[in-house]
């Protein structure tokens, strides 16, 4: 039996793949409107670069939290429901970030949003790994490059609202609302949700072997990329000396580059070994980032996000692609699986980031990102190869 027919008819598909690239395309707005605003947290609450780490390591700390029951949220609720129950939950949060009566209701608000954004990521690429199956080729690819486009407009969004003069608070709120609205809609077109029968009882994998593997270079893929989302406007600004609408440009060239490479990974994974294709993205990465802060110039600073961002590009694909064809477990449970470490990649890099600005210079610790690609690059040989 194909395996279209277990996940519903071409139309059906059609429809499903559709809604799958527009809710990757509104995570990446939402994502992209909190990066570039993570400055504004800042200023609203008068945080030094330690402090501003704790909010960033209270996200990380939920979202690696929720890894733990993610697939088993998603074999309750299904893939459709999952997301659009955390849409309800990340678009209040994202609203109130900037009203809170202090810093530990920033924090505990943190904790939130990190639970629901990880078991909403981990339901949109179940389904795209679903997607890949019933339709007999890759898509993962195209559909983190969907989030990467959304990323792109969410970041110029925000940059041209700034300079307008629009208050971040408005500027939160209403893209959370906006954001979580286009989720409801799109959510109901994902694949209907299979009979609990046919469920499989393992929702959650402990990473070992070659799921080990693949969960530790995600990580150090995911630390780069976090650092870059939650840093690149701040060092910009801070480093760089350019003004917090310029300095969001970089984070859309960051956004843009890797929407690019993410729509040619399908092909590239087609045509070349994977585990090339990451040695050569991590080379590509620890070069462009080392030279952006080695010169320290806007327009060599820009181009240098843009280069980092095609770096990044296809690392979070691949592995979670590879993580999915793992036998013996589910797609939701592998994928959370190497998530929860790759998370932890976003829980460590960018509060490290902090403290060691603390301590140094934020252009000191921005090398976390040189370190990390170049870890990639010498250890992608581990990665287990696709099938012929």
């Amino acid at each position: 039996m194909h395996a279209a027919e277990h996940h519903g008819t071409p139309a059906q598909l059609r429809r499903a793949i559709w809604a799958t690239r527009g809710l990757f395309t509104v995570l990446g707005v939402f994502s992209a409107v909190w990066g570039v605003h993570i400055p504004s947290v800042k200023r609203q609450y008068d945080l030094g670069e330690a402090a501003l780490s704790l909010v960033l390591v209270a996200a990380a700390l939920g979202a690696i939290a929720a890894l733990f029951f993610a697939g088993r949220v998603i074999g309750r609720l299904g893939a459709r429901n999952a997301a659009a129950a955390c849409a309800a939950v990340m678009a209040a949060m994202l609203s109130m970030v900037l009203h809170w009566p202090g810093l530990p209701w920033v924090l505990a608000s943190m904790l939130v949003f990190g639970a629901s954004l990880s078991v909403y990521d981990v339901a949109i690429n179940t389904e795209g790994s679903v997607l890949e199956t019933a339709g007999g080729r890759p898509i993962m690819g195209s559909l983190h490059g969907m989030f990467s486009v959304g990323a792109m407009a969410g970041a110029a969004l925000a940059s041209g609202l700034l300079r307008a003069g629009v208050p971040a608070t408005w500027q939160l709120s209403v893209v959370a609302v906006l954001v979580a609205l286009c989720i409801l809609v799109g959510s109901r077109w994902m694949l209907p949700t299979p009979a609990p029968s046919t469920q499989p009882k393992a929702h959650f994998t402990w990473p070992r072997g070659a799921l080990l593997i693949m969960g530790l270079l995600t990580f150090a893929g995911m630390s780069a990329e976090g650092v870059m989302f939650d840093w690149c406007v701040l060092y910009l600004q801070q480093e760089v000396r350019m003004p917090h609408e310029l300095a969001a440009l970089g984070y859309s060239a960051c956004a843009g580059a890797m929407a690019v490479m993410r729509f040619a990974a399908d092909r590239l994974r087609a045509r070349h070994s994977e585990q090339r294709l990451l040695q050569v993205s991590g080379s590509i990465t620890a070069v462009s980032m080392a030279v952006v802060l080695i010169v320290g110039q806007p327009w060599v600073a820009i181009v240098g996000c843009g280069l980092v961002g095609a770096g990044l590009a296809m690392i979070v694909p691949i592995l979670y692609g590879a993580a999915s064809r793992v036998p013996g477990t589910t797609p939701a449970a592998a994928i959370a699986a190497v998530s929860s470490i790759g998370y932890a990649g976003f829980m460590v890099g960018p509060p490290l980031i902090g403290v060691i600005a603390q301590h140094a210079s934020l252009t000191a610790a921005m090398a976390v990102v040189v370190v990390a690609a170049t870890i990639l690059a010498l250890s992608a040989r581990f990665v287990p190869e696709k099938a012929a």
